[in-house]
């Protein structure tokens, strides 16, 4: 840059104050609007040869030179052929500078020792920004329409995160500064600056948020302000939402008028809305009855553009109408509407190259892939449900109506459907109690690919299981297992039948590694509560309860089985907290509640315990445990009357317990009723003959009575003493010992008096308490309740153990374990 400017000389200058001398001069030659009033430029323009105008005094001509400063001092005039004067030249004692060949920024005063300055930072940084008026209607006003924005966006937003009433709230407001908007407009602006896209979005919005609280007149009123105005654009399609809104209210006729406007307002360009559109009308039909023009609805977008939704609705109706052929043609219509996804060999890498396995493994699991795969997981839940829906009613049999549906989806892209409609055959058989067809059924799986045959083996196994054929479950469950090493129920059901056989360690490692396979499976992680429990491992029991009570909140049997390790670890008021959930969940529920009593009473709170027993009384009158504890309870309090009616069940539930009728004999004579009291004993006395406690009471009665059938009984009742005493004489005489004899017989007294009476605590405790009441030194009360039992001999010999009731065999842990060891029927 400096060597260019070396090169470069001026002339010299006559007036060094003034460069730009002598361009205000007016030159009559540039004059372009007198041109056609020049006679002598009219005259050039018209021939061929035009000749120059005449030069004026002020232009010098090219003949005439005027000197130009040369390196050597020496002066040429230049001017340009039209009389500019050429760069540098002298004109009128003035130097034109040299701008052709100046460097950006070199002036005159460079020369003179001046900075070099092109950007002109000597003269300071710029002034500063004006202060905005925040005071001015228009700056007022585009706040206020960001902040109605930002109320929209935080609406939008708390919906999606479930907040629905602040959603709400965010829209009521967002409304409100609108409206005050609206008003600062029309006073600063005309009425067409309205914002009417931000109108739009508030009121649409707020129409939304009333319709997600289910405020549905609020928002159907919403919906008719925007529908009304004009002005905005496309608002009628916005009549879908009221028509959903019908919809929901059950408002059908209402629905489906409103559907219909917005489909006549909708182009038909719009294919995909329309299409919509009619599902839902189609569907409204549906639920209204109108099945013939639902299929109309429906047959028409499956013509127009097939869907997996219209089609299986299409087969519904179908169904309703119980048109055969229709139902099948509607199946294979379903069947070929096209998934339009890709298949799952894109996924799989064809070459060892790293780049295409690292863009393979990147879309493997990405949004697009899981899209695809919940789009084909509905595809097959539509097929299934359908084929399980028409397969009965389509032929003269079930079994040909899934041989003909299993047919066609061969036939079809979903061939691996087929394996689970035959899986599926097998459990309808299973419904109508045909257990051999459908054994037979699982068994053509077993040469089948792996998947099917775990599936096929798990039920195969859960059968035999069920049948307490354990060889067979173990053996169908080792093939599960080796078929698919990671089927959770093939697990679970192997599981099983080793905790079956008592093998509790083995069964809880199969019921972990269930666990590590899927999370998610709750019979294993169920079972490996129960399995805990076995082991007496209560802490761990009850970590896997309480997580399995994180994933089903209102389970009855979880609950149950959380209060239950409580209470073995000796804490009752969890206990009873976890008890008081249940019955919330289950409030009917008999054995649940008298579980509650017996806590409340080993507690001492006799009060609630007597509440809960009697609520398990009322729901389930059978349960001798209860009946006992009430009769007992009442006779306590001394309300013998209210005692005799518990009693009387007991004995019509177990009528061959002398014990039950001696109980009602007892609360007549402790009422003061002897009459009754005696009549009660006669009639024992018949049905017992042999009984010496019925006999001595009948003594002792009729002695203070003064009846005459006392020698009668008196006799009776030593004959009988003797021959007891000659059994025990008997017994003794057998016996090694004093001591041993002893011992014996008093076990004898008490299995017999096991016989008849409950055989858990809880039913000696009670049976104890019945010993124990108030009035047992009075002269008419038994004076050994063992002696009754043993007296008693059984005509129908030794009892078995009482069968449990349905309530109580729901709410105990082996029950529970037989319920839930094995809830896997279907397949995964």
């Amino acid at each position: 840059m400096v060597q260019m400017m070396q090169n470069v000389h001026l002339a010299p200058e006559t007036d060094e104050d003034d460069l730009y001398s002598g361009y205000n001069d007016y030159n009559p030659t540039y004059d372009t609007e007198e041109l056609e009033n020049d006679t002598a430029f009219q005259q050039a323009v018209r021939t061929n040869h035009g000749r120059r105008p005449p030069i004026t005094a002020k232009i010098p001509s090219t003949a005439v030179t005027r000197p130009v400063a040369t390196g050597y001092g020496s002066k040429t005039s230049l001017t340009s052929s039209m009389g500019r004067p050429v760069t540098g030249a002298i004109q009128d004692g003035v130097t034109r500078p040299m701008t052709a060949v100046r460097a950006a920024g070199f002036t005159k005063a460079a020369l003179r020792g001046s900075a070099f300055d092109p950007l002109g930072q000597s003269r300071g940084p710029a002034p500063p920004l004006e202060v905005k008026n925040e005071d001015s209607p228009e700056e007022k006003i585009r706040q206020l329409e960001k902040k109605v924005n930002e109320l929209v966006e935080e609406s939008c937003i708390a919906n999606t995160c479930g907040d629905l009433k602040l959603a709400l709230e965010k829209a009521k407001d967002a409304g409100r500064k609108e409206r005050v908007l609206v008003r600062q407009r029309e006073q600063v602006t005309t009425p067409e600056n309205i914002n009417l896209d931000l109108t739009y979005s508030v009121l649409f919005n707020l129409a939304s948020q009333y319709s997600a609280n289910e405020m549905y007149a609020e928002a159907l009123n919403t919906y008719q302000v925007i529908v009304k105005n004009k002005m905005f654009i496309n608002a009628g399609r916005l009549k879908v939402n009221m028509g959903n809104i019908y919809l929901k209210q059950r408002n059908y006729s209402k629905a489906i008028k409103f559907y219909r406007m917005a489909l006549d307002q909708i182009p038909s360009v719009h294919k995909e809305m329309r299409i919509k559109i009619m599902q839902n009308i189609g569907v409204t039909f549906i639920k209204t009855g109108q099945y013939s023009d639902a299929i109309n609805s429906f047959e028409h977008i499956m013509s127009m553009a097939p869907n997996l939704k219209a089609g299986f609705n299409l087969i519904l109706s179908y169904f309703a109408v119980g048109d055969r052929e229709k139902m099948k043609k509607a199946f294979q219509k379903l069947i070929a509407v096209p998934l339009e996804i890709d298949e799952d060999d894109k996924y799989i890498s064809p070459s060892d190259d790293p780049h295409t396995n690292l863009v393979i493994e990147a879309i493997k699991n990405d949004h697009l892939r899981q899209m695809e795969r919940e789009r084909k997981a509905m595809a097959e839940k539509y097929i299934m449900t359908a084929a399980k829906l028409i397969a009965p009613v389509i032929e003269t049999s079930f079994a040909v109506g899934y041989d003909w549906c299993v047919e066609v989806v061969k036939a079809s892209q979903y061939v691996e459907l087929a394996n689970d409609l035959e899986i599926n055959k097998a459990i309808t058989y299973l419904r109508q109690k045909d257990f051999n067809q459908a054994i037979e059924t699982l068994k053509m799986f077993e040469k089948k690919d792996s998947r099917v045959k775990s599936a096929a083996a798990t039920n195969l196994s859960f059968l035999y299981y069920l049948e307490n054929d354990f060889a067979q479950a173990s053996s169908y469950a080792d093939l599960a297992v080796n078929s698919d090493r990671y089927n959770p129920s093939a697990l679970t059901n192997k599981g099983n039948t080793v905790f079956a056989n008592g093998d509790y360690e083995k069964a809880a490692e199969f019921y972990k590694e269930a666990l590590r396979n899927d999370s998610s499976c709750t019979e294993a992680l169920y079972n490996i509560g129960l399995t805990y429990k076995k082991l007496n491992r209560l802490d761990e029991a009850l970590d896997c309860f309480l997580k399995l009570h994180a994933i089903l909140r209102n389970s009855a049997q979880v609950l149950y089985q959380i209060a239950n390790v409580y209470e073995l670890m000796e804490d009752p008021n969890q206990a009873i907290e976890w008890l008081m959930q249940l019955i919330s969940v289950v409030p009917t529920d008999s054995r649940a509640l008298s579980k509650l009593g017996e806590l409340y009473d080993s507690e001492g709170d006799k009060s609630q315990a007597f509440q809960y027993y009697y609520e398990s009384y009322r729901y389930f009158p059978s349960n001798i445990e209860v009946i006992e504890w009430l009769g007992a309870y009442y006779i306590d309090t001394q309300f013998c009357e209210k005692a005799i009616q518990y009693f009387e069940r007991a004995a019509l539930i177990q009528p061959t317990q002398v014990k039950w009728q001696l109980m009602v004999a007892s609360c007549f004579r402790r009422s003061g009723n002897y009459q009754k009291a005696l009549d009660t004993y006669k009639d024992i006395h018949r049905k017992f003959p042999e009984n010496v406690e019925c006999l001595r009471f009948l003594v002792r009665l009729c002695t203070d009575i003064g009846l005459k059938e006392v020698q009668e009984y008196a006799t009776k009742l030593k004959r009988l003493e003797k021959i007891k005493e000659i059994k025990e004489q008997r017994i003794k005489s057998g016996r090694d010992g004093p001591g041993g004899s002893r011992g014996k017989r008093e076990g004898s007294a008490g299995s017999d008096s096991g016989q008849n009476c409950s055989a858990n605590s809880k039913g000696e405790q009670l049976s104890a308490k019945l010993r124990a009441l108030p009035g047992t030194n009075e002269p008419y009360e038994s004076s050994s309740h063992k002696e009754i039992d043993a007296s008693y001999v059984d005509p129908l010999g030794p009892q078995v153990e009482r069968p449990k009731t349905a309530a109580k065999k729901r709410l105990e842990e082996d029950d529970f374990a037989d319920e839930e060891l094995g809830d896997d029927l279907l397949p995964e």
